[in-house]
């Protein structure tokens, strides 16, 4: 199960292919590109800086995927996160998980990104016109890895 944080982007096709590789027992493949908005909070971005804690990042992206394998019927499952800078339309995350069967992996999925929102520690400051700012974590983030809590 790779988990890699890096600068360079990444191609989803590519990463997808060599997930499931010729493996006969996947059934299904779900999977989630996060990209970099023009807009937040109302207000134009024309850059996003991503920062993380090496080693401590990759080891807790790591046990998240461990979390989802644990809890979902699931047979391999990619994180890529890049970090550095990016601009709007940049492909921030994928998450990717193979599984015999559909629910799973779809489950599986959301779940490793909920928990990435909320548990991967990364940093984002954007670029806007009237300045940088540091992006606060979202609500909404919090509610939905609170969600998978309470369905144990």
């Amino acid at each position: 199960m790779p988990v890699r944080v890096q600068t360079a982007d990444f191609d989803a096709g590519r990463e997808i292919a060599a997930l499931r590789s010729g493996d006969p027992r996947v059934g299904a493949v779900a999977s989630f590109i996060g990209t970099v908005r023009d807009v937040n909070e109302a207000s134009p971005v024309s850059a996003m800086t991503l920062e993380h804690y090496p080693g401590m990042t990759e080891k807790a992206l790591a046990t998240i995927v461990a979390e989802a394998r644990a809890r979902f019927d699931i047979l391999d499952a990619l994180v890529i996160h890049r970090v550095g800078d990016l601009r709007p339309t940049d492909q921030i995350v994928l998450v990717a998980v193979t599984s015999a069967h559909r629910g799973d992996a779809f489950d599986a999925c959301r779940f490793i990104m909920d928990y990435l929102k909320t548990r991967a520690p990364f940093w984002k400051k954007e670029r806007t016109a009237d300045g940088t700012r540091w992006v606060d974590a979202r609500a909404s983030d919090e509610t939905a890895a609170a969600q998978w809590e309470r369905d144990r």
